[in-house]
């Protein structure tokens, strides 16, 4: 079993855009057995929220399904418990090292399955939705390549 956490800042629009298109490409290649997937946030600015409704809007073009859902609160407990801890940029970085110390080496930036050294873009100032979009499914698929090997 692969426990997968997203996270972002606020847990309304990337980290649950990545955990939806994540859930997405699992269960097309009937893997959902295989796989726990969440998102939480990092800052406490959303909590309770559910996803922006510009986030869903997006997915809905892309045909990806979601479910009403609740930003919540990443915890140390969750380093624990999941594999890996999947972060969009550098602020990202610079709040998860105040809360946990990733002695176990889960914590990795989505885009670097995908062979890159830059942030998934953050479409809350810029309304960029469709480019954060491309980025998180870019690298959610380089990721479910590289768990399942099929990269090779």
């Amino acid at each position: 079993m692969h426990k997968i956490l997203f996270l972002c800042h606020g847990n309304i629009c990337r980290s649950p855009m990545a955990e939806f298109v994540f859930k997405d490409i699992v269960k097309r290649r009937g893997l959902d057995d295989e796989y726990e997937i969440s998102s939480s946030a990092l800052t406490y600015d959303e909590i309770g929220n559910d996803m922006y409704y510009l986030a869903k809007s997006t997915l809905d073009k892309n045909n990806i399904p979601y479910t009403k859902r609740q930003a919540k609160l990443f915890n140390k407990h969750e380093y624990e418990y999941y594999d890996l801890i999947i972060i969009m940029d550098d602020e990202n970085q610079y709040l998860i090292d105040h809360i946990i110390k990733d002695t176990k080496h889960k914590v990795h930036r989505l885009l670097e399955y995908c062979n890159l050294k830059r942030d998934v873009l953050d479409p809350w100032y810029t309304r960029r939705f469709d480019d954060a979009y491309a980025d998180i499914k870019m690298g959610c698929t380089a990721l479910f390549d590289f768990l399942n090997n099929t990269n090779k």
